[in-house]
C-alpha cells in the first residue's frame, strides 16, 4: 500500500486509529497494486461546528486515486464501500469536507448525492504527510458535505452492479 501511495506515517496514524475502534480505512487494489483509498472517521469530529451541527456523524477523509487511475470510477466506488457499510453498521448520514477550490472532486460528491450544509465553510487543518514520515500542517477552508443514507441508498447500490 506505502509502495503505491506513499505516505507512511498517514496509514500508520489511520492503522493504530482502526485499531482502536476510532474508524476504518478502505483500500482500492488492481492487481495487488494499491490505486485510492478513503479513511472513515467514526470518532467525534475535530471541528467544533461538525459537533455541534452534526453530533455523531460519521466523516469520510483523504479520499484519492492515483493521478493515473482517476475518472475510472475508483473514487465512487470508495465511496459507495464507505455508504455501504455506514448504513450496515446503522448510521444514517455521512459527512465530508472538500477544500474551496477542489471543483472536480466537489462535482463528485454532488453526483453521488451529497448537498452542502448551510452552515457555511469550516477552518480545518490539512496534514501534509511528507516522504521522510514527518507531515505538515496547513490551514484549509472547506465546504462541508452530507449525504442521508437510507433506503434509496440500496436501490442505488443495486444499479450500481446492474448491466
Amino acid at each position: 500500500m506505502v509502495r503505491s501511495l506513499g505516505q507512511w506515517a498517514y496509514f500508520s496514524d489511520r492503522l493504530t486509529r482502526q485499531d482502536a475502534g476510532h474508524g476504518f480505512l478502505l483500500v482500492a487494489w488492481e492487481r495487488g497494486v494499491a490505486v485510492g483509498d478513503v479513511y472513515v472517521w467514526l470518532a467525534p469530529a475535530e471541528e467544533p461546528e461538525l459537533r455541534v451541527h452534526l453530533p455523531g456523524v460519521a466523516l469520510l477523509t483523504h479520499l484519492e486515486v492515483l493521478p493515473r487511475r482517476r475518472n475510472r470510477g475508483i473514487g465512487s466506488e470508495l465511496l459507495w464501500s464507505a455508504e455501504e457499510r455506514l448504513f450496515a453498521i446503522g448510521h444514517e448520514q455521512v459527512a465530508l469536507g472538500v477544500g474551496l477550490d477542489n471543483f472536480a472532486a466537489r462535482r463528485l460528491y454532488r453526483r453521488r448525492g451529497y448537498i452542502e450544509w448551510p452552515h457555511g465553510e469550516v477552518a480545518t487543518t490539512e496534514v501534509i504527510y511528507r516522504p521522510d514520515g514527518g507531515h505538515e500542517l496547513r490551514p484549509e477552508l472547506c465546504r462541508i458535505m452530507v449525504r442521508q443514507l437510507g433506503e434509496d441508498h440500496s436501490e442505488k447500490s443495486d444499479d450500481r452492479h446492474a448491466g
